[in-house]
């Protein structure tokens, strides 16, 4: 599997490709949409993308942990986690291209020679 990772110049730069907008507008936009999805959930509000998923905070109480090396107990302080939740739209994308990616390897190397050609 890659360890490829998107960020938001490319964020901006896919916004300017597909838009139109400037370079610079695109940027502004890409931040005006993810500071809106931070101040929202620092709000504890559910984030829902249609087609993609969805953001949510969830509190964890305070439990009891243990160092693996020492074996010592810690108490584990109370906090919020953010959690999200793939769409079932995004799961099947994300399994149909792994699916093809997955029957590409499968073929013997003479069709995989043929496919690439």
């Amino acid at each position: 599997m890659t360890q490829n990772t998107v960020t938001r110049a490319q964020l901006s730069e896919a916004v300017y490709q597909e838009v139109g907008l400037s370079r610079n507008e695109s940027a502004d936009l890409v931040e005006t949409v993810l500071d809106e999805i931070s101040d929202a959930l620092a709000r504890g509000e559910m984030v829902k993308i249609s087609s993609f998923g969805s953001f949510q905070v969830r509190k964890k109480g305070e439990r009891i942990g243990r160092n693996p090396k020492t074996g010592e107990e810690v108490p584990i302080l109370p906090r919020r986690v953010l959690v999200f939740r793939a769409s079932h739209v995004l799961k099947n994308r994300i399994n149909e291209i792994q699916d093809a990616v997955d029957a590409a390897q499968q073929q013997p190397p003479a069709q995989q020679a043929r496919a690439a050609s």
